[in-house]
């Protein structure tokens, strides 16, 4: 009997401590804490609606799954912001971060050192593009007396290193068969880069969204090359940690769903998102409206295009070249599986939009000029101090709206139209003109963001290029 006794109260005890152990690894099972890294640039304007309004919003916390095997477990998010890509590109490869977003050429380089380092990453869905280059740029101090690359021959040129202006430039240098050593290249951050144009320490700066438009827009710089002059197609995109999306998908593809939603909320009212995105990251309202407005330079979609692949490949090409890159196996690095996920879930044809290039555009009717907005190319908008945007259908319509708002003794703070030549959205008051005879009741008035387009356009037309201040002149007063 007492022996039974003894084994009884041993197997109890037993059972209590198997039964604790039980407990405790459930418990551990169900308080697991995934840590969700994210590497986001505040700053760069077209990869707002994949960080800082996800950030902002709560997006993120829309989407995360929480059933299955994400029953119990927590979620520890965190957002580490960059100027550029390659910082996040290091935090990737240490394992600090598991989702990234950066330019094309940081792109590049990402997956080559992951690949390189047993760090795998890759390329999941893309945030913002231009379809010819535009966003990425070069800058001179307001006053200075170069308009073109060729002018800057042996000049001191800074830019990013590593980042898509960079790879911006090298092509623009190949494309033009300029020798490697034909500015004086050095490495400056933007913020670096644009004090060094403020005052005069160098002769020209390229950066990536938003500087090349910010830096003018602030009065002290003015653009000479833009990137849609090399026609390769730009964009930002995301990359993951191939081990993560491999053991998340799901969290993947919330991140992308909230990533859409992102899209949606920006088009939705375009000039509050504005208004937000300078709350959130000081840049100018009106400079996030010319890339994210209707018409801006830049085309939320996250669908990874062939266009896209092929662009990757071009420009792949162009760091090779320079041995800036290790090897990458670029149609293996893509994978598009999380965002075809992301748009099935929301009831999204993905395939249809994969085929669609076309963004959001300016539309309405001119209540100036009493016409319907019937062609997005040639119309024009102005941001007026405590109003709303008020679109126009014609350039010279646009620059009669300016009068009459003048003549009204209302400030302006932005005046938008499209560039003749390039197709993309321009300050009007950093813009160069060609003026011919007058058409019907008005003159005939075409803005360019180039001297130089101007200039080619008018020795082909006849007409004369004249500054923003004549081309206002040349049109009146609202039709008074």
């Amino acid at each position: 009997m007492r022996i039974r006794a003894l084994v009884g109260r041993a197997l109890s005890s037993a059972s209590l401590v198997a039964m604790g152990t039980m407990l405790v690894f459930g418990n551990d099972a169900r308080a697991e804490t995934i840590d969700i890294g994210i590497g986001i640039q505040d700053t760069t304007t077209n990869t707002v609606t994949g960080g800082i309004i996800i950030k902002q919003l709560h997006l993120l916390d829309k989407y995360l799954p929480h059933t299955g095997k994400y029953k119990d477990v927590s979620y520890n998010v965190t957002w580490q912001n960059a100027t550029s890509g390659p910082p996040i590109t290091n935090g990737m490869i240490a394992g600090k971060l598991q989702i990234g977003m950066m330019g094309d050429y940081p792109l590049l380089v990402n997956g080559a050192t992951g690949h390189a380092t047993n760090n795998d990453t890759e390329l999941v869905a893309v945030i913002a593009y231009n379809a010819h280059g535009g966003g990425n740029g070069v800058v001179v101090p307001k006053d200075s007396p170069y308009y073109d690359l060729a002018d800057l021959k042996g000049k001191r040129v800074s830019v990013p290193f590593g980042s898509a202006a960079h790879g911006m430039l090298l092509a623009a240098m190949q494309s033009r068969h300029l020798p490697s050593d034909y500015f004086a290249l050095v490495n400056q951050s933007p913020e670096v880069g644009s004090t060094s144009i403020q005052e005069n320490r160098i002769d020209a700066h390229a950066d990536f969204v938003p500087f090349a438009e910010l830096l003018p827009y602030r009065g002290f710089a003015r653009k000479i090359f833009d990137g849609a002059q090399t026609g390769q197609p730009t964009f930002h995109g995301v990359v993951i940690r191939k081990d993560f999306g491999q053991k998340y998908p799901e969290i993947v593809t919330a991140y992308i769903r909230a990533l859409m939603e992102a899209d949606d909320w920006v088009r939705h009212d375009p000039e509050q998102a504005a208004e937000k995105i300078q709350s959130w990251t000081k840049v100018d309202k009106q400079v996030a409206y010319i890339f994210l407005g209707p018409g801006g330079i830049d085309t939320l979609d996250p669908t990874i295009k062939p266009r896209w692949i092929a662009a990757l490949k071009t420009d792949y090409a162009v760091l090779k070249k320079l041995d800036m890159v290790k090897d990458l196996d670029i149609d293996k690095w893509v994978d598009d599986s999380f965002v075809r996920e992301a748009f099935k879930q929301s009831g999204r044809d993905y395939d249809a939009q994969l085929a669609d290039f076309s963004n959001y555009q300016v539309q309405g009717n001119d209540t100036l000029c009493n016409v319907p907005i019937s062609d997005p190319l040639q119309a024009g908008q102005i941001w007026a101090q405590g109003g709303k945007v008020v679109s126009f259908s014609s350039t010279a319509c646009t620059l009669e709206g300016v009068n009459a708002y003048r003549a009204q003794g209302r400030k302006i703070e932005a005046v938008y139209l499209m560039d003749k030549t390039l197709g993309v959205k321009v300050f009007a008051d950093a813009a160069f003109y060609t003026l011919g005879a007058a058409n019907g009741k008005k003159p005939d008035v075409q803005s360019f963001l180039l001297k130089r387009d101007a200039e080619a356009s008018a020795k082909n037309s006849g007409e004369k290029v004249v500054s923003y201040a004549q081309a206002l002149s040349a049109v009146g007063n609202g039709g008074k």
